[in-house]
């Protein structure tokens, strides 16, 4: 863990673009709250096969104009051509966006093939190829090994080469062992990998709901946590008081032990996200 002390510690969210006019004022109502926590950056999802992009750029250009804190869109390259990709980049770079997480990105139900693009690595080239250090670039890493990958060497291989294209920092898809995440950063360290690696956190408020993700994403829930879970049953408030006990303390050890910081998947969501900041000590506190 010795090069990620190295790194300036930052903190960001995670959000999803809404799906009517009604969920996007409930979204700004979020990120209005979270921008008081001075993050370095929100971040927007992008659906399967580019399927949300018009709902992405619209709620990242509302965040950019109205929030204060910068933007970064996430670009998926499943299903999409080099000219679909230029004109996108051309309409971040256009509208003042320098931030950007860029992704394979999951194959729409019924596709086999990717597109013009099969890797994140290759986005990550193009990017740099059409757009040169325009855009700071995050890529994702997997702590637990993505679930595609044939074994973790692969996966650790796949994720140099994304560094190697050109991404300036990664963050992880979520998890709750602060081992495997040490144990991740230790590996790529070993391989040459010292960009800022920073974890990526999910509140725990709906077991069942954690539970479909993480089976579909390979994302270990340890089995006591399981165990504990499933013995509170509908009691939604138990789960939620355990979920922001068991987070908190991982992010107090992923923080005192040197992680660059924290990316935090809100769901939408301010409440879990600001309880979890005020259990760690953070500033500035959130109202």
């Amino acid at each position: 863990m010795k090069s990620q002390l190295r790194h300036e510690r930052t903190f960001s969210f995670e959000f999803f673009p809404p799906k009517n006019e009604e969920g996007a004022e409930k979204l700004r109502k979020t990120w209005t709250r979270l921008a008081k926590l001075e993050p370095r950056f929100f971040s927007v999802t992008y659906g399967a096969g580019g399927s949300t992009q018009a709902r992405t750029l619209d709620t990242v250009l509302d965040i950019h104009k109205h929030s204060g804190i910068a933007a970064a869109p996430h670009l998926s390259c499943i299903d999409s051509t080099a000219e679909q990709m230029r004109a996108i980049l051309k309409t971040y770079m256009d509208n003042g966006l320098r931030h950007i997480v860029a992704l394979r990105g999951d194959l729409p139900s019924g596709m086999r093939e990717p597109g013009e693009f099969r890797y994140a690595n290759e986005l990550v080239a193009f990017i740099r190829r059409e757009t040169g250090d325009h855009f700071t670039l995050e890529v994702a890493a997997y702590p637990e090994f993505h679930p595609q990958a044939p074994s973790a060497f692969k996966d650790l291989e796949n994720f140099k080469r994304k560094v190697e294209a050109g991404a300036d920092s990664a963050i992880t898809q979520y998890f709750y062992s602060a081992d495997a995440y040490f144990r991740f950063v230790d590996d790529c360290e070993r391989m040459g990998i010292n960009i800022p690696i920073v974890p990526g956190i999910m509140p725990i408020t709906n077991y069942k709901q954690l539970a479909r993700f993480s089976d579909a994403c390979g994302a270990e829930i340890p089995r006591w946590v399981r165990k504990r879970l499933e013995a509170y049953g509908d009691d939604l408030d138990a789960i939620r008081a355990f979920g922001e006990e068991v987070v908190s303390r991982m992010c107090d050890q992923l923080l005192h032990e040197g992680s660059p910081g924290l990316h935090f998947y809100t769901m939408n969501q301010a409440g879990p996200v600001s309880a979890i900041w005020k259990n760690l000590g953070l500033t500035p506190q959130p109202e």
